[in-house]
C-alpha cells in the first residue's frame, strides 16, 4: 500500500510512555539526505532516521520521582516505514508508516528520595514509540 514520502524537515513525534518511565517529550526533525526532492526538499532515505536526536528531555518513573534527563532517538523503523519499491541514490525512501520503536537514553538519572540521600536510577535506557508527521501530503510511494 502506498504511503506519504518523508522529506527534509518533517516532524518526529515521540509518545511520552517509555514504561515505566514517563518522558516530557519534544518533537524532533528529520533531515533528508536523498538526491531526489519533493517540493524542493530532499527526500528522507534509509539511515536518515539514525540522525534524529532530541536532547534535554526530562523523565521520571514511579520508583524515581525526582526528574532526570536524557535523549530521545529512533531505535528501529517499523516494516512499513521503508519503501519496498522506491529508492533514490541507492537507498530506500522513508515513508510515514505506522509507529517506530524509540529509545530514551538516560544522561542524568532520575532519583529516588531516601533518608540517606537520593538514589539514582540505574536503568541506562528505556523503550517507547513514536511516529512521523509528514509535511508532504501529495507524493506517495510503495
Amino acid at each position: 500500500m502506498s504511503d506519504m514520502i518523508l522529506i527534509d524537515g518533517d516532524q518526529v513525534m515521540f509518545l511520552p510512555m517509555f514504561a515505566p518511565a514517563v518522558v516530557v517529550v519534544q518533537p524532533g526533525k528529520l533531515s533528508g539526505s536523498g538526491p531526489a526532492t519533493v517540493g524542493g526538499k530532499k527526500i528522507a532515505v534509509d539511515g536518515d532516521e539514525a540522525q534524529v536526536q532530541v536532547a534535554g528531555c526530562t523523565y521520571m518513573t514511579p520508583a524515581y520521582p525526582i526528574p532526570g534527563t536524557g535523549t530521545l532517538k529512533i531505535a528501529q523503523l517499523a516494516g512499513d516505514q521503508k519503501a519496498q519499491k522506491c529508492s533514490t541514490g541507492g537507498k530506500k525512501v522513508l515513508l510515514k508508516g505506522s509507529q517506530f520503536i524509540a529509545k530514551f537514553e538516560v544522561q542524568s538519572p532520575a532519583q529516588q528520595p531516601t533518608p540517606g540521600g537520593p538514589v539514582p536510577d540505574t536503568t541506562p535506557q528505556y523503550s517507547g514509540q513514536g511516529m512521523f508527521v509528514p509535511s508532504n501530503v501529495m507524493k506517495t510511494a510503495t
